[in-house]
């Protein structure tokens, strides 16, 4: 049998700012089309990780592989190159106001020029129309639309150039119950219909049980549990209960006040 190569391995990742530690040494693997979701509270590392995967920020130690390439040390030519294989849904959507919403939702295929700007905005038309928002809504400007409509901009650009992965960060961020709810939606159809794999950062236990394959929880720099979406309410830590059901009184806050 054949050994499949993860699409993202993490060995003993580690990042630090000045003396605080914030990556300590992280191990994760993401397989081809998993979604993954990491969950960890506020400064638990979770952006930083994904941070340095897109060399956003330089590791201080470990491995990060793609498709069993190392990024770490690589040239900036071969980590574009690599880089082109990823889309991303930033928190807050992250849209630019001065662009209509098609030229938002094209902008990655007419900065790398892989099309002319009207096969762009064709792309971009149907992708709109793939998270449920009608061709006319492309003129508009970001300004003129509701929060919930900016997530699904921002997620018709993360799949624009039906990436091999794509990343969700807090992807239900300021959204009632419900439009998370549909935004969840959107994100597992969407993934499954360009065959990505996803990597989901989030505290939003309802958006974890919706979109994950696998979980993995961040405490202290470190990867503390990681295991299959339906095992997480039996993993066995006092960390990953009092997380996931929200609760006041546990080891985490107990560390946080002894701080």
């Amino acid at each position: 049998m054949t050994n499949i190569v993860p699409k993202i391995s993490l060995k003993g990742l580690r990042k630090t700012f000045g003396s605080k530690v914030v990556l300590d040494s992280i191990d994760l693997e993401v397989m081809p089309s998993e979604s993954m979701v990491i969950i960890g509270g506020s400064g638990s590392g979770k952006s930083v990780t994904l941070k340095c995967i897109l060399g956003l920020l330089t590791a201080d130690g470990g491995s990060i592989k793609i498709d069993g390439q190392e990024m770490i040390g690589i040239s900036n030519s071969d980590r574009k190159e690599i880089l082109s294989k990823f889309g991303m849904l930033f928190q807050g959507g992250a849209l630019f106001d001065s662009l209509p919403v098609w030229e938002n939702v094209a902008f990655g295929l007419l900065a790398q020029r892989l099309y002319n700007r009207a096969d762009a905005k064709e792309i971009a038309i149907e992708k709109l129309r793939r998270v449920g928002l009608s061709p006319d809504v492309g003129t508009l400007s970001p300004a003129e639309l509701s929060g919930g409509m900016q997530k699904r901009v921002g997620l018709a650009r993360a799949i624009a150039a039906n990436p091999e992965i794509i990343f969700f960060d807090e992807p239900t961020t300021g959204l009632d119950p419900i439009m998370s709810d549909v935004i969840n939606e959107l994100i597992v159809e969407c993934v499954k219909d360009v065959g990505a794999t996803a990597v989901t950062i989030t505290h939003d236990m309802s958006s974890v049980r919706k979109i994950a394959d696998n979980v993995a929880m961040i405490y202290h720099g470190n990867i503390i549990w990681t295991g299959p979406k339906n095992k997480i309410d039996q993993s066995g830590s006092d960390y990953i209960d009092q997380f996931i059901n929200g609760k006041a009184e546990g080891p985490i806050k107990m560390e946080i006040l002894k701080g």
